[in-house]
């Protein structure tokens, strides 16, 4: 039986069903998946009760240099937001990054997490170009593997992404898969708080111009949020990405929110800023229907 064939594996089922106050809106549950794709996933997936087939929603988390912080598993860090998109009928996965989990704790020699995902170098010539790259590569084979398994609408996939997982939606954007039909980045960029320091990048010029690299082949409808307390990606240097972008030729809407919190960077990992950004992208996705 095909069933039987499926390599999808339910790892832990978080037995949350939710019954919404509104009743035109579906039931969620949420899961824990293993993908098994070329670099095997652990994936926080929810989505609406029954079989589906649901529009896609992936979802890129950020990096964090803190060892420890890796150690969490499984890393859900904008839980109500993908609650929101799933309320709104998406199947939204989550994948955790290699070297997060207990492979961060147990076998941090490896380097697994920083060679495939987020290296970038030396401050001096950041390569954040192949950076964002890699993570655009899972993404594509988890959209693959979901449309093989029939779980999704194979033309309705939209990839949202928070910091590096942002930057990496941006780097996706290059490519132009035919499923995608939107990118979402919220406070996306590479190289932030060096040292620890609020708005002290790897490497601004650097970043700039990859941005505009990835605009001139990109071609899919982008939707970019920031914050004005981001101390990672400060005001002008998100403007300067987003000029850079669309002058090569990317479609990319720029909005800037007042500041939240006691740092923006952060904003869709809270269920407060929800008010904040999802008419925005309820107005974008709209646009694109």
């Amino acid at each position: 039986m095909r069933l039987l064939r499926l390599t999808i594996f339910l790892v832990s089922a978080l037995a949350s069903s939710f019954a919404e106050a509104a009743g035109d809106q579906p039931q969620i549950q949420e899961e824990v998946w293993a993908i098994p794709v070329t670099l095997p996933t652990i994936a926080y997936v929810v989505r609406p009760v029954g079989n589906g087939p649901f529009p896609l929603v992936v979802m890129n988390h950020g990096v964090s240099l803190d060892q420890r912080e890796r150690s969490f598993f499984p890393l859900v860090e904008f839980r109500d937001a993908a609650m929101w998109f799933a309320r709104k009928g998406y199947m939204v996965v989550a994948p955790t990054g290699s070297g997060y989990g207990a492979a961060a704790l147990d076998a941090p020699e490896r380097g697994l997490f920083t060679s495939f995902y987020s290296k970038i170098g030396r401050c001096e010539n950041p390569n954040f170009r192949d950076a964002g790259l890699a993570v655009a590569l899972l993404d594509k084979w988890i959209i693959e593997y979901m449309t093989e398994q029939k779980r999704i609408l194979p033309d309705n996939v939209i990839v949202v992404g928070q910091s590096a997982g942002g930057w990496a939606a941006i780097a996706l954007s290059s490519q132009n898969l035919p499923a995608v039909r939107a990118i979402i980045a919220f406070a996306a960029g590479r190289g932030g708080r060096v040292g620890g320091k609020a708005n002290n990048n790897c490497g601004p010029d650097k970043l700039v111009l990859a941005t505009g690299e990835f605009g001139r082949s990109a071609r899919v409808p982008m939707l970019w949020i920031y914050s004005e307390n981001d101390t990672f990606f400060g005001p002008a240097l998100s403007k300067r990405m987003h000029e850079a972008y669309v002058a090569a030729g990317g479609k990319a809407e720029y909005h800037m929110l007042p500041p939240f919190g006691s740092d923006g960077h952060f904003l869709i990992g809270s269920a407060d800023a929800i008010p904040l950004w999802a008419p925005l992208v309820d107005a974008f996705l709209e646009k694109i229907q």
